[in-house]
């Protein structure tokens, strides 16, 4: 019997409930509201590239991204099921996301426990980065 091979292939949209399973069964759940089923369902509709990684069609891995097509990539999600880490699905992932994208720089901030392995996959640190969660913390 042959072995099921992971498929990778772009999709126009992205069910909340299999989202939010793959989060379960990575370590992004911890980073995400999967909770709150209307914000899920908001950050699957407003999102603009999604690349899937598929075993025998069930989601095993996801990169999540907004883009121009031209100018920047922000690769906002990419989770990989616990089960099937360190098979070179997350490289596979960012990839692909890459390749629908060629013109574009591809953006990620990495989650603590992951900072190690973007380095690995010949990405660059950038320390040029800068965040704001509350607009009452903008200084004008």
């Amino acid at each position: 019997m042959p072995v099921p091979e992971v498929t990778y292939q772009r999709e126009e949209a992205l069910d909340p409930a299999e989202y939010i399973d793959v989060m379960e069964r990575s370590t992004l759940s911890e980073r995400r509201p999967i909770n709150d089923r209307p914000r899920i369902e908001a950050m699957c509709r407003h999102a603009n590239l999604f690349v899937t990684a598929r075993l025998d069609g069930k989601l095993v891995g996801i990169a999540r991204s907004f883009t121009d097509f031209v100018f920047c990539t922000y690769l906002s999600c990419l989770a990989v099921d616990q089960a099937y880490q360190r098979q070179g699905i997350g490289i596979r992932l960012i990839k692909e996301t890459k390749r629908h994208t060629p013109a574009a720089e591809l953006i990620l901030l990495a989650a603590p426990a992951a900072e190690g392995y973007y380095p690995k996959t010949g990405m660059t640190r950038f320390t040029h980065t800068f965040l704001l969660d509350n607009i009452d913390d903008l200084k004008v």
